[in-house]
C-alpha cells in the first residue's frame, strides 16, 4: 500500500445517485436498507438526502459509515453527470482541483458553494469515473 508525502488521506464523505421519481426512491431505500431520507426543497434542488446510519461504524468494522443524496435526473445534464458517484471530503478544494488535474483528472468547473455544506466541485477521474470534491464549512 502506498500513499503520496505530504497529501492528507482525504476520506470519501457522501454518495450521490439521481432519481427520477423522489417519492419512489426515498420509499424503496427506506424499505429495502432502512436508510432514513428528506425532502430537501426547490432552495436545494429538491434534493433527496439519505441517511444510511445514525451511529459510526461497530467495533472491528471499518469506520466511516457515510450517507449519501439523490438528485433529479434532467435531460439537460450530460449522462455522464447522473451516474452514481462518490464524494470525496479534502481540507481545500482549491488544491485537490491542482492535484486531480496534475494526476490526469478532469474538474467539471469551479466550486459552487452549497449554503451550510461547503465549497463542492465534480471531477471526471483517469477511467471515466465522475466524482466529486467536497471542502466542508
Amino acid at each position: 500500500m502506498t500513499a503520496s508525502a505530504n497529501i492528507p488521506m482525504c476520506p470519501v464523505i457522501h454518495f450521490e445517485m439521481s432519481y427520477q421519481d423522489r417519492e419512489r426512491a426515498a420509499a424503496f431505500y427506506s424499505a429495502a436498507f432502512g436508510w432514513q431520507t428528506q425532502m430537501l426543497g426547490a432552495d436545494m434542488g429538491h434534493y433527496l438526502l439519505l441517511t444510511t446510519a445514525t451511529t459510526d461504524a461497530k467495533p472491528g468494522a471499518p469506520a466511516g459509515a457515510i450517507g449519501g443524496g439523490m438528485f433529479a435526473r434532467s435531460a439537460d445534464m450530460p449522462e455522464h453527470m447522473q451516474t452514481p458517484s462518490v464524494v470525496i471530503g479534502v481540507p481545500d478544494v482549491l488544491a485537490a482541483m491542482t492535484r486531480v488535474r496534475a494526476a490526469g483528472g478532469q474538474v467539471l468547473g469551479e466550486p459552487m458553494t452549497i449554503p451550510g455544506v461547503g465549497e463542492y466541485v465534480p471531477f471526471i477521474d483517469t477511467e471515466g469515473n465522475r466524482l466529486s470534491i467536497l471542502q466542508p464549512s
